[in-house]
């Protein structure tokens, strides 16, 4: 592939998105806080640990089932923040808008940013608009970022993965980047598949509140489930074993992978985490988040084995296994 230009893949989450950010960003912005590469910056102020976290959002289209552009940045920061054992605080929110854009579109997205913040129980505190001539971009991007306090006594970190820990994800995958796709495309399913944007702060909260052995969080964006493992397994530099018959997917979801020929691994989703916690207090996260409504359908889906070069292995369903690899390119681009 070239290395000249960008492409559509280095957006995707998976190979090309990390040689970006580790061959071009990473050696030139390199520190403590951005060497850790996960969700969100940590680091301490007079005493206080805090996480930081920003990101943009470009989804096509901005309205889908069970969501819109305007909700989906709030619940991704939110997450983001999350993820790092954070309570997120305040927002910022960046609008970067087309000329010609429905003004009618635009109240409805910010009124369902408004509400997100509400129900994740965040502030929007400051912001900025911009509007670009018609034709240079595609209506309307959002950008977020956030900060939050952290309060847990451990290191959630992929620094803090350790052979033995148990891999334990809230429900089922896919649902969100089948729901893009399947309006994208007008596939015309009998089930309509819903988004699964959510904020995972408060199922985080309860987590956190049941386990002092909580070592690392991850939520499963773009790339998916595969990707965001592929990605730990290599910086832990664990071997992680996945059994596919404990990762629930939807039957809508794996009907829209046989018709576009995705794999639903590499899905995107917006309110899907793992967590990596040590095995004596695996049952006690599962049940907690099984109480929750975003954790309902918990299950453990792996483990985590012995120091090895970092590879991802899921056993299949059928009884064989093989090593899943980050995806060298984009499955589906303006996703998230």
């Amino acid at each position: 592939m070239k290395d000249d230009i960008i492409l559509l893949g280095h957006g995707g989450g998976g190979l090309l998105s990390h040689e970006l950010v580790t061959k071009k960003f990473l050696p030139l912005f390199k520190n403590i806080y951005l060497e850790r590469l996960e969700d969100g910056a940590v680091f301490d102020i007079e005493g206080k640990k805090l996480c930081f976290s920003t990101d943009s959002y470009v989804v096509k289209p901005i309205f889908f089932p069970g969501g819109d552009i305007g909700s989906l940045a709030i619940h991704g920061t939110v997450n983001d923040l999350a993820m790092c054992g954070g309570v997120p605080l305040f927002l910022s929110a960046g609008f970067i808008l087309e000329e010609g854009f429905p003004m009618e579109h635009l109240e409805k997205i910010i009124e369902s940013m408004a509400q997100a913040a509400v129900k994740a129980n965040v502030k929007i505190v400051t912001g900025d608009t911009k509007v670009v001539a018609r034709g240079a971009m595609d209506g309307l991007y959002i950008n977020t970022t956030g900060i939050g306090v952290i309060r847990y006594e451990g290191i959630i970190s992929v620094s803090s993965v350790a052979p033995g820990d148990a891999i334990i994800l809230n429900g089922a995958i896919g649902d969100h980047g089948a729901a893009i796709l399947s309006k994208r495309e007008e596939l015309g399913l009998d089930t309509e598949i819903l988004s699964d944007s959510a904020p995972l702060n408060g199922l985080v909260e309860n987590i956190l509140k049941a386990s002092v052995n909580v070592h690392c969080m991850r939520d499963a964006t773009r790339g998916g489930l595969g990707a965001i493992l592929a990605e730990i397994a290599d910086q832990s530099k664990c071997q992680i074993v996945l059994e596919e018959k404990n990762i629930p997917v939807k039957e809508a979801v794996k009907g829209v992978c046989e018709i576009l020929g995705f794999d639903p691994m590499f899905l995107a989703n917006e309110g899907k985490m793992v967590v990596f916690c040590s095995p004596a207090d695996a049952q006690k996260v599962l049940q907690t988040m099984k109480v929750h409504p975003y954790g309902k359908d918990a299950s453990i889906i792996g483990q985590v084995g012995k120091k090895d070069a970092g590879r991802l292995i899921l056993n299949t369903i059928i009884g064989g296994s093989r090593e899943i690899d980050l995806p060298a390119g984009e499955l589906a681009p303006r996703i998230c």
